[in-house]
């Protein structure tokens, strides 16, 4: 008998569902994606309670939280290991995801932003968003000081790059970060839909991950992202 496809719930606009998008592509993981707004289908309350994305339903398992998601990925599906095995370098990693998802992104969301309504103009509210992000980045900036690898922490894509990839896609699509702000020596190649522009964190050009062009769909319809990487 065959074994039912997880499933993937998200949103085009979440960096959070991007993530694990990428994770779950990276390994080759065959899965069935739903889109869903949360604040307004009643359904997705019966699937996560707290209502955020994305929720990833594995049989009769069902776990949200991107990073819980992922490592969860990491276990069931050893293909394309996202962990390093040297344990400094481990801790690296998590702490750069971790920065993204619990000091970068959680500042940025509607939930956050949601709270100064009628308190902030617009033009304030990105303010805000863009301190926060320009904070991390430069936190990430310092801990990748002097690294000399393709990727964040080695030649490979591990847990701080998938989760890095759509924040610095968000950064300059949704929030307007001029990434020739970090200005680096070198310029990065263009991508697709996706460029990091210049980031002061390397000391080498920079290998963007291509992600997916369903954000540049007009109708914001989703597809079935493909990942790559370009090199």
């Amino acid at each position: 008998m065959a074994t039912a496809k997880p499933i993937l719930y998200g949103a085009w606009i979440s960096s959070c569902s991007h993530r694990v998008r990428i994770a779950l592509n990276l390994k080759g993981v065959d899965y069935e994606y739903k889109a869903v707004n949360p604040r307004t289908d009643p359904d997705y309350e019966k699937i996560n309670p707290i209502k955020y994305i994305p929720a990833l339903v594995d049989g009769d398992f069902v776990l949200s939280d991107s990073l819980a998601i992922i490592l969860y990925l990491e276990d069931k599906y050893p293909q394309h290991p996202l962990m390093p095995k040297d344990i400094k370098m481990k801790a690296l990693d998590l702490q750069i995801a971790n920065i993204v998802c619990s000091s970068i992104q959680p500042l940025q969301g509607y939930g956050v932003i949601g709270l100064h309504e009628g308190r902030l103009s617009s033009d304030e509210s990105l303010e805000v968003v863009q301190r926060y992000i320009d904070k991390g980045f430069r936190a990430i900036e310092k801990l990748l000081d002097g690294c000399d690898s393709k990727y964040c922490v080695g030649d490979e894509v591990h847990l701080g790059d998938v989760f890095l990839a759509p924040q610095i896609h968000a950064a300059i699509n949704r929030f307007q970060i001029d990434m020739l702000s970090f200005s680096c020596r070198q310029s990065t190649q263009f991508c697709g839909d996706f460029t990091t522009h210049t980031w002061k964190f390397r000391h080498f050009k920079l290998h963007c991950p291509k992600i997916s062009k369903m954000h540049l769909q007009p109708d914001n319809q989703e597809s079935k992202p493909v990942t790559t990487i370009c090199v």
